[in-house]
């Protein structure tokens, strides 16, 4: 079996490692237990949390063993990784109840089925009874604060103020590297690029008071080819859980990307060959960058929502886009006939389905020619409704050229 390191390497994920030459052959030598902790700060995960999901399958299909890292302790401070700002504080209560959501999440992409399957474990545990003059006096001396001051994590931070709180967010995810390794045998860390400096400091407090070795290994996050981050839409996040994204919404967010972005997609967020995905992307050999689009979408949305979901997304958009499909599972929302004959502007339409954030974005779309209804350009934001509209009981709304919905009365 190939090297899961070369694998990983091959599709663009690997972005910085603790002595590379080490780390593949501890990957090629037999199973290596290995973590990623991600912080309930919501209650979903989103599309740039999937990337280190991939790599956990990855990891996985390769025979080695992923901790999936509920930081219910840590959240309770928040990581300044990549932030300008300090991160809202949640309540306990908040954050155990976003942690059993990413609980399930995890099932349906890892295997929890035996002695070896992958292990789920909350830091909270640990973290949440520890006596703070124990801890300090324990494990603080190994910290350097000029040190830690030269971290990415803080740099970026100390201009606007980094709070004493968040100082403490190293050192805690430290120890949980540490707390993993003696429960778990966990030698290696993994996680996004803005981690590094946590994921070093961990492997060097190991080596420090265990002396045992560690190592650190991070993976690119998921953006754009002019290196904006994804996942983000005008409604906000991409959600992996269904009821905040829904999976058509899910599927048109990957069919409509830039084409600039399909390759390295196809190879971050798919177990497609590399050289299938080469073929279906090479432009000089003209490929059809739209095919290779539908492909990416179905892909990702199998992954994510199952075959059922994906089959469905894909035939409701070859329906809206002239190839043919049923065009009954798009998303949809109900609309009382009471309403409706109390009267109903195309805004108040719009606002209902979700379509728009306020009446003044609404307006502004009208003005500039980017609300369709039933196929025809709306001109007036006073529109009124009519029950006409509705042909078979529904009507078809368009918000610029890809956004569709329909609104179905009841």
């Amino acid at each position: 079996m190939k090297n899961v390191y070369d694998v990983l390497e091959e599709r663009g994920f690997i972005e910085q490692s603790t002595n590379a030459e080490e780390v593949r052959d501890l990957l090629g030598k037999g199973p290596v237990t290995f973590y990623i902790g991600f912080d309930p700060t919501a209650d979903s995960l989103h599309v740039g949390h999937f990337i280190q999901v991939m790599v956990m399958m990855h990891m996985q299909q390769a025979g080695h063993r992923p901790i999936a890292l509920i930081g219910g302790g840590t959240t309770m401070v928040g990581d300044p990784s990549g932030r300008t700002d300090m991160r809202k504080m949640l309540t306990q209560e908040e954050i155990a109840a976003n942690g059993e959501k990413f609980k399930k999440t995890f099932s349906r992409f890892l295997r929890f089925d035996n002695k070896d399957g992958a292990i789920m474990v909350n830091n909270a545990d640990w973290l949440l009874p520890l006596n703070y003059i124990e801890f300090l006096r324990d494990y603080g001396r190994f910290f350097s604060v000029n040190r830690m001051l030269t971290a990415e994590c803080f740099k970026s931070r100390l201009e606007k103020g980094l709070s004493f709180l968040e100082f403490n967010y190293m050192l805690m995810q430290s120890y949980d590297f540490l707390e993993l390794f003696r429960r778990y045998g966990a030698m290696l860390q993994m996680g996004g690029n803005d981690q590094w400096s946590n994921i070093l400091s961990g492997a060097d407090l190991i080596r420090r008071v265990e002396g045992a070795p560690a190592h650190a290994l991070t993976f690119k996050l998921l953006t754009t080819a002019a290196g904006k981050k994804m996942g983000k839409t005008e409604s906000g996040a991409v959600w992996l859980d269904p009821d905040k994204t829904a999976p058509y919404d899910f599927y048109q967010y990957w069919r409509n990307i830039d084409d600039a972005d399909v390759a390295n997609c196809l190879a971050l967020l798919t177990f497609i060959p590399m050289d299938e995905i080469k073929a279906i992307t090479d432009m000089d050999r003209g490929a059809d960058i739209n095919i290779a689009k539908e492909r990416l979408a179905y892909e990702v949305t199998q992954l994510v929502h199952g075959e059922l979901e994906a089959d469905k997304s894909q035939a409701a958009a070859r329906a809206l886009f002239g190839g043919g499909g049923d065009a009954a599972d798009m998303p949809s929302t109900l609309i009382a006939r009471a309403d409706l004959e109390q009267g109903l502007t195309i805004i108040d339409l719009l606002s209902t389905c979700g379509l728009i954030a306020s009446n003044s974005e609404g307006r502004r779309l009208i003005k500039d020619g980017g609300i369709y209804l039933n196929n025809q350009r709306i001109g007036a934001h006073d529109y009124p409704v009519a029950t006409d509209d509705f042909k078979d009981g529904h009507a078809l709304l368009r918000k610029g050229k890809k956004i569709y919905h329909k609104a179905v009365l009841k």
